[in-house]
């Protein structure tokens, strides 16, 4: 039977409790231990804030009088990309082996369903879902407290803007997007200024068409004779491309989203939303630093509770690399697998060991038994160490765990009660 969280204690009454086989390690990151007896302690009321984020979560839970828990996880940001480069692959391969088949769109209609959102929203969405219910895991929240945002892109570019101007864009009275960005250049080339006499005129992409998309802000005009240089490699452009507006965008799809996910999954807890606004006037008024952990504190609510001066800094990272061939073909016509076995000498990708009195994490392995390990920020430890010398400490998992310390120097071990004595 799957026992309740209770609140935390001290790391000396843990090793008590382990020593007398009154609990057992649950989790290592973070430190939790799962009682083997009923105790019946009492429990305080846990807020868990969230600074809702598309990079950065800010995960704290508190109660009256101190901070039990904080967290930073960082998301993924290679959605988007993996699934650009999945659609080529497709496509070139359906191009070799199937250029009969005509072209059917009678079953592309996943994009009309209710509720779906793009693969990049979903995996930060349910980022957000994941890192919640775990903390609900080992903690007896009763709140939640979430901070979302709803941005106007227009009012950002363009401050004074209201009234028809929100449905007359900077677009307006053009053909297409070409046009446009032709008639904002002037109809010069933004590198040469027209030193080259060339009046053939290209719109090029500053960053891809694949992560920058063709968005008026990340194109510019160049005249033929530039445009050919900058992909020999002869030039280099100096203009940047404008301010993109992704973040904007995932925050203003996801909020409701969250929220009513978050309400679905814990019918039982209060989920309630706060804004920007609230969390920059607590922080102003306490004079602390902004980071997304004391965002998530002041989301919280109880601002007269002792920070616990540590956090959990956690990475998400892919499971699996789906790609299985390799893109270069071998002499003989040999397509190269480019998935490696999952375990060697008993280790796996981004498992958690210890290296040279360090924790760090597998980044590259060899069939020879020889792995590279660095640690979370990508500090190597060993470039090629043998597997002998190392010590699995946790398999792998979807989010890296580090222990970033601050005031304080240990963590509050998390206990979770369980009703069956013989589950030791």
């Amino acid at each position: 039977m799957r026992g309740q969280p209770l609140m935390p204690c001290s790391p000396a009454k843990a090793r008590h409790l382990l020593k007398a086989n009154k609990a057992k390690v649950k989790h290592r990151t973070p430190f939790t231990i799962q009682l083997s007896i009923a105790t019946g302690e009492t429990k305080q009321d846990v807020t868990l804030g969230v600074d809702a984020g598309s990079k950065h979560i800010g995960l704290s839970a508190t109660t009256e009088k101190a901070e039990v828990y904080a967290s930073e996880v960082e998301l993924r940001q290679d959605v988007s990309g993996l699934q650009a480069d999945r659609a080529a692959f497709r496509r070139a391969r359906r191009h070799r082996k199937t250029r009969y088949r005509a072209p059917r769109f009678d079953n592309r209609k996943a994009s009309k369903r209710q509720g779906w959102l793009a693969p990049s929203v979903k995996n930060r969405t349910q980022a957000h879902e994941s890192r919640i219910d775990a903390v609900c895991k080992i903690l007896p929240v009763t709140k939640i407290v979430i901070e979302t945002a709803s941005f106007d892109i227009q009012k950002i570019k363009n401050p004074n803007i209201q009234g028809k101007g929100y449905q007359q864009g900077d677009q307006l009275g053009f053909w297409n997007v070409r046009e446009y960005v032709l008639w904002r250049d002037g109809h010069v080339c933004q590198h040469c200024r027209g030193r080259s006499k060339d009046q053939v005129f290209n719109v090029h992409h500053l960053e891809s068409r694949k992560t920058g998309g063709d968005a008026p802000n990340n194109l510019i005009t160049l005249c033929e004779t530039c445009h050919k240089a900058f992909h020999a490699g002869k030039i280099k452009l100096k203009v940047n491309r404008g301010k993109p507006f992704k973040a904007e965008a995932f925050m203003g799809i996801m909020r409701r989203t969250l929220l009513d996910r978050v309400r679905q999954a814990h019918p039982h807890l209060l989920v309630e939303n706060t804004f920007g606004y609230l969390t920059k006037h607590k922080r102003i008024a306490l004079g602390l630093p902004k980071t997304h952990c004391a965002d998530a504190f002041y989301i919280a609510g109880n601002l007269k509770a002792q920070r616990s001066g540590v956090y959990f800094y956690q990475k998400q990272t892919r499971k699996h690399n789906r790609q299985i061939h390799k893109c270069s073909i071998l002499k003989g016509g040999i397509r190269k697998r480019n998935q490696a076995p999952h375990l060697v000498h008993g280790f796996r990708l981004f498992d958690k060991v210890r290296c040279l009195d360090q924790e760090g994490f597998i980044f590259g392995r060899r069939a020879s038994g020889y792995f590279d390990v660095r640690t979370l920020s990508g500090k190597t430890l060993s470039p090629a160490i043998h597997a002998k010398k190392l010590t699995l400490l946790e398999k792998r998992k979807t989010f890296f765990n580090r222990i970033e310390k601050g005031e304080r120097r240990f963590l509050p071990c998390l206990k979770t009660e369980v009703f069956a004595p013989n589950l030791l």
